[in-house]
């Protein structure tokens, strides 16, 4: 079926009622996903390599259905392959809409004349490691033709070496026939407890003769100096060649008097606090997800209710994954520190606990000489031993007014970054809470152990954030139906 036919036909289906399709891609556990799920959109199939996050998103879009809680490699799998796999039906009418971000390790100085050669020559770089995975991407936009579709990333990618990516994915796109534009995005500004900025490309196929919009912001908070910055350096390259970039749309700003953003403790303060390691009661040995924490009695915050009643992931009870780190060094050091303490202060009240223990050791009576083995061995048990000059930002204990900071993905290795702002808890985050903080609803599921769960939410796209941008996908179509509707069997011109 030649492009234009291809579009045709599946306005027309969406004309009659059918549900948007959506393909995601280096999916994750699904938190695009489950955006566009809350959409009404019909998640129909997924790509994703990692298999503790490819089992996440089977079990929660696809639950029995083994085949789509297999993991996938993109760079061994054609878009033919994955709609056979899958019974997708042909793959020029397999899917409405595409949706994905390419790893940001996969962004390299591609060049715009190397992506032209994908549609000429298919091998073309495949040997190339670091561009590799961001041109299967494309590749796969080039065999589904989507109506419309969404790619997410770091806002880096606007300024990558003096590259900007998304300028060159846009020009791409406009030669498959596509209108693109994309902006920076603000979690925060959309209902997601967390300060997390992104930059979201949308495309839409020409044919459709639509506006591409962003979504407007629902909620405000002043972002901190580091955000402001980091948008910046974003954007420096596009201030630099002043119309060289199109594409770009700023977003609009949220303003005061939209509803204040979603604080910490308002993600938060209603699940059951953990204190059980205070006790000893913790010990070392994974962690599984096979203990029911039931909800505590207590007035629910509007962002709870949301989490504890998302329709198709509702939880009644309580949630399974509400568990922690075993981080027995750092626990009573977690109570000392204040709400916006990073490592230096955690270094330096570290420091006084261990003057006070050689001091309360010495009121009993023993006297431990400095630089001994006993005194190396004390301190290390109290003291850590990273660098304050070179890890100013490793540890932050969470202040409960504001949206957390940013999750970054080695949550599956430490979860530092964010301390719970409950000294009387004196611990981090547990799995359940960075979901909350991700904003994934308390019936989502997470496969794996926690520390591939840790690692899947802090890879994760917030999915309200992905509700909102998928609400413009669901205007684009609309708008489009709606016309077709007036004048059946064409698009606009």
């Amino acid at each position: 079926m030649s492009g234009d036919a291809s579009v045709l036909a599946r306005i027309e289906r969406l004309r009659k009622g059918g549900a948007p399709r959506v393909l995601d891609l280096f999916s994750g556990c699904g938190g695009l996903s489950l955006g566009f799920h809350a959409q009404g959109f019909e998640i129909a199939a997924s790509v994703e390599f990692d298999r503790d996050a490819a089992a996440s998103h089977g079990a929660n879009f696809h639950p029995g259905d083994p085949r789509h809680a297999r993991a996938r490699d993109i760079t061994k799998l054609t878009p033919q392959q994955l709609a056979h796999e899958l019974d997708l039906g042909p793959v020029d009418q397999a899917i409405d809409v595409l949706v994905g971000g390419p790893p940001c390790q996969a962004f390299a100085r591609v060049g715009r004349s190397k992506l032209r050669e994908i549609a000429e020559h298919p091998e073309a770089f495949r040997m190339d490691a670091r561009a590799r995975l961001y041109l299967e991407y494309l590749r796969y936009v080039e065999a589904f033709l989507p109506l419309a579709l969404v790619m997410e990333n770091v806002p880096d990618v606007l300024n990558h070496g003096g590259q900007n990516v998304a300028e060159e994915t846009r020009l791409f796109l406009e030669e498959l026939g596509y209108e693109a534009r994309y902006t920076l995005l603000n979690a925060a500004f959309y209902g997601v407890p967390q300060m997390r900025e992104r930059m979201i490309l949308i495309a839409v196929r020409r044919e459709l003769d639509v506006d591409i919009r962003f979504p407007e912001p629902t909620h405000h908070v002043e972002l901190p100096p580091g955000y402001a910055g980091s948008r910046q350096v974003a954007l420096k390259l596009l201030r630099s060649h002043d119309g060289a970039a199109p594409g770009y749309v700023p977003a609009a700003l949220p303003h005061p008097g939209l509803e204040p953003a979603v604080t910490a403790m308002d993600a938060m303060g209603d699940l059951p606090p953990i204190t059980a390691h205070l006790r000893g009661d913790i010990g070392r040995g994974a962690r599984r997800f096979d203990e029911l924490a039931a909800y505590p009695t207590r007035r629910n915050t509007d962002y709870a209710t949301l989490m504890r009643g998302w329709p198709g992931f509702e939880s009644a009870e309580g949630v399974w994954d509400h568990v922690i780190r075993y981080l027995p060094r750092d626990w009573k050091l977690f109570g000392r520190l204040l709400p916006g303490d990073q490592y230096p202060q955690a270094h330096a009240a570290a420091v006084r606990m261990f003057e006070e223990a050689l001091a309360d050791l010495k009121r009993r009576g023993k006297i431990v000489r400095t630089g001994s083995a006993e005194w190396e061995a004390l301190r290390a048990s109290i003291v850590p031993p990273y660098d304050t000059g070179k890890f100013p930002n490793k540890w932050r204990k969470m202040e409960p007014d504001l949206p957390a900071r940013t999750l970054m993905a080695h949550l599956g290795k430490d979860s530092y970054s964010h301390i719970h702002y409950d000294s009387a808890q004196s611990r981090t985050i547990s799995v359940r809470e960075a979901a909350r903080l991700q904003s994934f609803p308390d019936g989502f599921v997470f496969c794996g152990a926690m520390n591939a769960a840790f690692r899947q939410i802090g890879n994760a796209v917030p999915p309200l954030l992905a509700r909102a941008v998928a609400g413009e996908i669901a205007a684009v179509f609309e708008r489009a139906v709606g016309r077709n509707q007036r004048r059946p069997g064409r698009l606009a011109a």
